[in-house]
């Protein structure tokens, strides 16, 4: 079984009513139902975490070492400047997908940067909630993969 921990930043709890001619007018609760219901209809295992610290993140992300295949993070406005977060992200070799929900290169200059992206295996944006959606697919389909190449090597099953 496929194990994902689902991580949203600071702010996103807030989703639904912040700023919705960016962020548009669905909650957090729909997204993780949405995903919850892929989870499901694939197997799968989900776990979802919000914080608005980033010491909660990175707890986040350093517990999911010992049970998680995957991670999906939307880190909020840490992506552009938590290294404490990259780093956690780089120390427990989890594959990982940043997402964000807005088209973070179309809006304000210091939103073109992301300090997590280089520790991802992929970054996905600007798709409204269905960031989420695409996160889930190019995260449990890389996944997917990389078991399938170690089953031809004669390796251990990754999921």
């Amino acid at each position: 079984m496929t194990k994902i921990l689902l991580l949203h930043g600071p702010n996103l709890n807030l989703l639904g009513e912040r700023e919705p001619e960016v962020y548009g007018n669905v909650t957090l609760a729909e997204i993780d139902a949405r995903i919850t219901a892929l989870a499901k209809g694939q197997g799968a295992e989900i776990r979802i975490v919000q914080s608005n610290s980033e010491g909660g993140i990175i707890d986040a992300i350093q517990a999911a070492r010992q049970w998680a295949d995957g991670l999906m993070i939307n880190p909020g406005a840490f992506t552009h400047y938590s290294l404490a977060i990259r780093d956690a992200i780089a120390a427990v070799r989890i594959p990982a997908v940043e997402v964000h929900i807005s088209n973070v290169f179309a809006r304000e200059e210091f939103r073109h940067r992301s300090v997590i992206a280089p520790v991802c295996i992929g970054s996905i944006c600007g798709f409204g909630a269905r960031s989420y959606e695409l996160g889930w697919i190019a995260l449990t389909g890389y996944l997917q993969e990389q078991g399938e190449k170690v089953k031809l090597h004669g390796g251990n099953e990754l999921t």
